[in-house]
């Protein structure tokens, strides 16, 4: 550490000394230094800087610093053997106001307790310019998105700041992204960056047991900084407005060193899938919200770097589609489970097989098209066009079936929300 410390002092004395030379060495004669006129900053800044300027200082007063502490029990029998006592885990990230009433969405990670079951013992949340951070509850859980609603009934009413949430179906790739957070704690922080993709396919989320990935599901990539507790964070636009939570990174440092940083890829979950899982998560009340699940199995799979997984017939060719008879979009069912709201619609399964390069398809059975309107061509466009339902709600699925396309009505009874995925 001192032959370090003794290096960089020799760097900087190095620096003044070249510095002072150079000078020395330049003629200077009588001339004198032209006189600068003062920096005008304001009309400096590029359109853009400014915009960035005016939507952190609207906006972030509506940003949340979140802690948890979770009692990590120790083996009882261990502790006679003079181990340690239980042990306090700590965890930071980030939240934003969503309402008036003061509800926070965050990642569930964020706020869940050891081993991925239920919440932390102790949640805390502080807003920006206070030093006092006060308890949360929870609202709702939805561990299959990586999703949370929490709440801080002491905070005062006038420290609510509600953030605007944007429409993350209409973005496109190459607009601003700002991300805000407290990467490594430094709460908020804010960077920048472009939206990278709209619709990156990445397992997000838990299962409801605390084992296990959760959904498949369509996230918004960015290169904009995200680290280790921006997590839960909001991603806006150039209008301040939410297009996504950050909770992901790709970070191929951390596979090394165990703690994840910034590659330039985060990801974020589209601010519109949030907002459908709102109103359940509301009347929660502190419990897991579980994804409606019709008991139907993709029927098309795919290897992508040494995993398989399920993807729409939009990934097929044209002719390779025409020749089987299929739409050009849409979600193939693989299987369909006895006694699930799927069967009781009486939608089809697959009944035979056909391999091609790189994956596999079931064939015979039925193509969801779209679902209560909204397209549908993979299985998280099914989960996201049922996310805001509720049990009894009829749903129309448009169905491709030997060619033919019509209509089937789906009910959402107490099977498709009694079943989570594992």
């Amino acid at each position: 550490m001192r032959s370090k410390g003794l290096g960089v002092l020799l760097v900087l004395l190095g620096l003044g000394l070249g510095a002072t030379l150079l000078r020395d060495q330049v003629p200077t004669g009588g001339a004198q230094p032209a006189a600068r006129a003062p920096l005008n900053e304001s009309g400096a800044r590029l359109q853009n800087e400014q915009n960035t300027i005016d939507v952190v200082g609207r906006f972030e007063p509506g940003l949340v610093f979140i802690s948890t502490e979770d009692v990590v029990a120790q083996d009882p029998f261990a502790m006679m053997f003079g181990a340690a006592p239980d042990q306090v885990r700590q965890g930071l990230g980030s939240g934003f106001f969503v309402n008036e009433a003061g509800d926070i969405l965050t990642n569930y990670h964020v706020v869940a307790g050891e081993g991925g079951q239920g919440a932390a013992d102790r949640i805390t949340v502080r807003v920006m310019n206070q030093e006092r951070s006060v308890p949360a509850e929870v609202i709702g859980l939805a561990p299959q998105y990586d999703l949370a609603l929490i709440r801080a009934p002491e905070l005062s009413k006038n420290l609510i700041r509600p953030i605007p949430l944007g429409d993350s179906d209409t973005l496109k790739v190459g607009q601003k992204a700002i991300a805000m957070g407290a990467p490594f704690g430094l709460e908020f922080s804010v960077t920048e960056g472009i939206v990278s993709s709209t619709a990156r396919q990445i397992p997000i989320g838990f299962s409801t047991s605390g084992a296990g990935a959760g959904l498949t599901q369509k996230a918004i990539q960015t290169d904009a900084a995200i680290n280790p507790g921006n997590s839960g964070g909001p991603l806006l636009d150039s209008s301040g407005r939410v297009i996504g939570i950050n909770t992901q990174i790709y970070s191929p440092s951390g596979q090394a060193t165990g703690v994840g940083q910034s590659a330039g890829v985060g990801f974020a979950i589209p601010i519109n899938t949030a907002r459908r899982l709102l109103p359940r998560l509301q009347a929660a009340g502190g419990q897991v919200v579980r994804a409606p699940d019709i008991g139907v199995t993709p029927g098309l799979l795919v290897q992508s770097r040494g995993q398989v997984l399920p993807v729409g017939l939009s990934v097929l060719s044209t002719r390779g589609k025409r020749d089987l008879r299929l739409p050009e979009r849409g979600l193939v069912v693989g299987a369909v489970q006895p006694g699930s709201a799927g069967a009781r619609a009486g939608l089809r399964p697959g009944t035979r097989e056909a391999a091609f390069r790189g994956g596999v398809i079931l064939l015979g059975g039925d193509v969801i098209t779209a679902a209560g309107g909204q397209p549908v061509d993979a299985y998280e466009d099914l989960q996201s066009a049922l996310i805001d339902r509720k049990e009894g709600d009829t749903v129309t699925l448009t169905v491709v079936r030997a060619g033919q396309t019509r209509q089937v009505q789906l009910t959402l009874d107490a099977s498709a929300f009694g079943t989570a995925q594992q």
